[in-house]
């Protein structure tokens, strides 16, 4: 079975985001960058599925400028077997990004699609609903345990209510939550080893997709800092700013 795991380059976690002084967007220049880390919960899943013998494959996959190529040498570090860079320097949008991967999906022909349910920098949130629906394919979101048999998938996932199991015919669409796994530490053995290990680069063009945007972002602002906490003599005054100040009640 072969498993196409879509990764994201974004702005490492620890990082402290800024806006540019334009409010133009976010300022990404000599900030460190990370693989998102939703994603390496589904590369460290679809590694697990290969251990147990499920898979036989695992496709890394990545659609952006050519620095993605560092984010797919760690995907293929924790254990993916080659990778396929989608080399753009348009910004990429969700729906963008579904038509390029449902385009790599009829080509590489995946028994299960695994990736992160949203990145961190822009939180859609889309993408894999989005490729679910364009390729045509059962989808399960926010999975928090995943098992692979008998030419299906059994996908337990988080609710408001509790946890909903469901089971999908493959090929599937899986996104993946926080819970699903902690990821492994990649130890620098796998990484000199991903150094050797296939990695294709592909233009948009080679896909037939037009990556061209189809949303502007008029403007990027910070959050109003928070005001300092006050303290209130009684709950009478309390219920008091509670009602006419903070509007909350």
């Amino acid at each position: 079975m072969k498993i196409l795991v879509p990764v994201k380059r974004v702005v490492d976690y620890n990082v402290k985001v800024r806006v540019k002084s334009d409010q133009s967007g976010v300022d990404i220049a000599n900030v460190k960058m990370s693989m998102n880390p939703f994603d390496e919960i589904a590369v460290e899943e679809a590694v697990r599925l290969k251990e147990k013998g499920v898979a036989t494959e695992i496709v890394a996959v990545s659609c952006g400028p050519q620095q993605c190529q560092e984010t797919l040498r760690t995907a293929m570090a924790i254990g993916a077997d080659r990778a396929i860079l989608v080399q753009t320097d348009v910004e990429l949008q969700p729906l963008a990004v579904a038509k390029l991967l449902k385009a790599l999906v009829d080509r590489e022909q995946p028994q299960l699609v695994v990736l992160g349910k949203q990145a961190i920098d822009d939180d859609a949130n889309q993408t894999g609903q989005m490729l679910a629906a364009l390729a045509d394919l059962p989808q399960a979101t926010f999975a928090s345990k995943l098992e692979v048999a008998d030419g299906r998938a059994k996908v337990t996932r988080e609710i408001d209510g509790g946890l909903e199991t469901i089971s999908l015919s493959l090929p599937a669409v899986v996104t993946t939550d926080l819970r699903l796994n902690e990821p492994r530490y990649v130890t620098l053995p796998n990484i000199m080893k991903a150094k050797k290990k296939t990695l294709d680069v592909l233009e948009p063009a080679a896909l037939g997709v037009d990556p061209a945007p189809r949303l502007k972002t008029l403007k990027v602002s910070e959050p109003p800092a928070r005001s300092a906490g006050v303290k209130v003599p009684d709950v009478a005054t309390l219920v008091a700013k509670l009602k006419n100040e903070a509007k909350v009640i």
